[in-house]
């Protein structure tokens, strides 16, 4: 019996800022529910999830201000460029994250916006605000590993 390839990724769009802002707990991937014209406006590169955020309503999770441009070829049938757009997630899943988003202040933030295959997937995060003083921290982490790399990996080479 031959095995399937995997599936081929492509990442479409990054929320850099995100890893910054918060310590992340956890992930899944999600799928996302799209019009036509959003996933041709997706292949053509034009998403943005930089200023995106994640409401639970009704047992359901909608992903909000996530950008992606109008298709230019679609003619009628456009899309809101800002719309709401539902995230698709096992039942046991949302359940879960529901419950530690209401009780333990944490927040669902996306990470990342790709191409799994033919699906567009969004990485979605369970993440706790950082503090200024832990932000300092993680720069700090950052650098030292950045010099590491530079000196080739000797903390004393001068």
């Amino acid at each position: 019996m031959e095995r399937k390839a995997a599936p081929v990724v492509k990442v479409l769009a990054e929320n850099r800022r995100a890893r910054f802002d918060f310590e992340v707990v956890e992930t899944v991937e999600a799928g996302l529910a799209l019009t036509g014209s959003e996933v041709k406006s997706l292949r053509a590169g034009k998403g943005s999830i930089a200023e995106a955020w994640v409401r639970f309503d009704h047992g359901e999770a909608f992903l909000h201000d996530a950008h992606i441009q109008p298709y230019s070829h679609a003619g009628y049938a456009q899309h809101d460029p800002r719309r709401p757009r539902k995230l698709l997630l096992h039942v046991h899943q949302l359940e879960r994250w529901m419950g530690k988003v209401a009780e333990k202040g944490l927040t669902v933030i996306p990470l990342e916006l790709r191409f799994v295959g033919p699906w567009v997937k969004v990485e979605v995060a369970l993440g706790r605000g950082r503090k200024t003083h832990d932000k300092r921290e993680a720069i700090k982490e950052r650098e030292t590993r950045r010099e590491l790399q530079r000196t080739g990996g000797r903390p004393d080479a001068d």
